[in-house]
């Protein structure tokens, strides 16, 4: 159709803006935050907690409310704020322009500029846990954000409202993605909201539970980021984008289901992602090396703005779930341990983050050994040490009898040296301390009188070559074979009819 002069101008302007506006996002770098639960029998004082968030370098954090003592804590700190109105003030907010505007006044005019307050969620998941909410939720929004504007405050504080991934239907492959139709009528003038201030949408993403609830449809490796071989990639068989992990596959489906309702250009963030470090005999997957790999690769992943595949270079900010273990949590183990420090700030585990810059410093591997397991079976243990000692290409002359380390003379002393020599000598890279389940990483040296471990004292190591990887109780899948739902009141059910309906062939 021909154009005649001003349409033709008004397109140019269209073209241009939508350029400047993928290149400022492409420009931005993504972040790493964390969740700050309180549900702690010992929850550490506002000094406390921002005393370890300093030293963790940790510069973007999330609160589920506006506590007046950690927003003071905060304050001439520079750390980025994401406060929120709780669920259960939400109806009062969605229904009283006024009620908003005193919530704005003392949670958030009381505290700026000391306290970098940067966004504001409204609610948390209202859609798939608080549904009577749903109908003022985005007034409530609109309220919030009016109130921003009175204070000339909405040019640096967006407001939002984060939404389980299960709002997602028909989210494999990403391309077929929508929103839940019966949503429709909050997420259109959500979303439009979003557009309007220039906001984003705040996104909650748990391939923890998208991999129990697919009773074994989707493989561990590939929800924890572990490098798949091309031919076991996910291939969207309307795109041809190739995905390697859930946690891009979920993102994609979200911007997928957004074009779906013709918006294009709302960026996304990530509110909650991390994977738990413990579980009872029914969350076998729950464990401290899974947390350590999924949070550690997600973490790179952000950092290196790898971005997805529909959107390749594009910065996709994620906030950790969560800083503490919350012991006072409802529900199951799993409830209990998503977080990255214990109350009196020890890491729950080493983040092996290498390269990644400084955010959560708590990255030691420096010092962190690879042992044998406690309790483990010692057939196991020796099968696994003759496999270090043979394929894996390990030096164990020090066992022998006369040298340094054959005494103690018992397979757990000799299994956890060799362990820990194959684990330096590959780098101490992911999957390398597992041994078919009897290996686990610890930080306490296990060199003892003249017997020095390859992992202490500083001693030079060499890195992967290309030698065997050591055997690996992660190339198995197992799941759960109930529905799923967890205790955020998710409920995560949709993504094993889509990988189903995918025909995603992973092994």
């Amino acid at each position: 159709m021909k154009l005649i002069k001003g349409q033709s101008f008004l397109l140019l302007l269209l073209l241009i803006s939508a350029v400047s506006a993928a290149g400022a996002a492409a420009a931005e770098d993504g972040f790493i935050g964390v969740n700050i639960g309180t549900d702690l029998s010992d929850m550490p004082d506002p000094t406390q907690v921002v005393a370890l968030l300093k030293a963790q370098q940790i510069r973007h954090v999330r609160l589920y409310d506006a506590d007046r003592a950690m927003l003071l804590a905060l304050a001439n700190t520079g750390i980025r704020v994401t406060v929120s109105v709780p669920n259960d003030q939400l109806l009062g907010i969605g229904q009283s322009n006024a009620t908003a505007a005193n919530w704005v006044s003392r949670n958030v005019i009381a505290h700026i500029p000391a306290t970098n307050i940067t966004a504001i969620a409204v609610g948390s998941e209202v859609l798939t846990t608080l549904p009577n909410a749903a109908p003022v939720l985005v007034a409530a929004m609109n309220f919030i954000q009016s109130a921003l504007v009175a204070s000339n405050l909405a040019s640096q504080i967006k407001v939002s409202t984060p939404h389980s991934s299960s709002i997602i239907l028909d989210s494999f492959p990403p391309s077929q993605a929508f929103f839940n139709r019966t949503l429709e009528p909050v997420m259109v003038p959500l979303l439009k909201f979003l557009q309007s201030t220039g906001s984003f949408l705040m996104l909650n993403v748990y391939p923890y539970y998208d991999y129990v609830q697919s009773n074994g449809a989707i493989p561990l490796d590939y929800a924890l980021f572990r490098p798949l071989p091309p031919t076991k990639e996910a291939v969207d068989r309307n795109t041809l984008l190739h995905y390697t992990n859930v946690f891009d596959a979920v993102v994609d489906a979200a911007y997928f289901a957004m074009s779906y309702l013709n918006f294009t250009n709302i960026p996304i963030i990530i509110t909650e992602s991390g994977w738990p470090s413990k579980g009872d005999s029914s969350e076998p997957d729950a464990t401290l090396d899974n947390a350590n790999t999924y949070n550690s690769n997600l973490i790179r992943h952000v950092l290196n703005n790898t971005g997805t595949p529909k959107h390749p270079g594009i910065a996709l900010s994620t906030y950790i779930y969560e800083l503490y273990n919350e012991d006072l949590r409802p529900g199951s183990i799993s409830e209990k341990n998503w977080g990255l420090f214990n109350a009196n700030g020890v890491p729950v585990y080493i983040l092996h983050l290498t390269g990644s810059g400084t955010v959560l410093a708590n990255d030691t591997t420096n010092q962190t050994y690879c042992v044998a397991k406690e309790g483990a079976d010692k057939k196991l243990l020796q099968a696994a040490l003759d496999w270090a000692c043979g394929p894996g290409k390990v030096d164990c002359n020090p066992l022998m009898q006369g040298n340094p380390c054959y005494d103690p003379d018992t397979v757990v002393a000799h299994a956890s040296y060799a362990f820990d020599a194959y684990y330096h000598k590959m780098g101490m890279t992911d999957g390398t301390c597992d041994f078919n389940g009897v290996a686990t990483v610890t930080t306490s040296d296990p060199s003892h009188n003249s017997c020095i471990f390859p992992g202490s004292g500083g001693r030079n190591r060499t890195t992967t070559n290309g030698t065997s990887l050591a055997p690996s109780s992660n190339s198995t899948v197992s799941g759960c074979h109930s529905q799923y739902l967890n205790e955020k009141g998710v409920l995560f059910n949709s993504i094993t009819l889509g990988l189903m309906l995918w025909g995603v062939a992973f092994l």
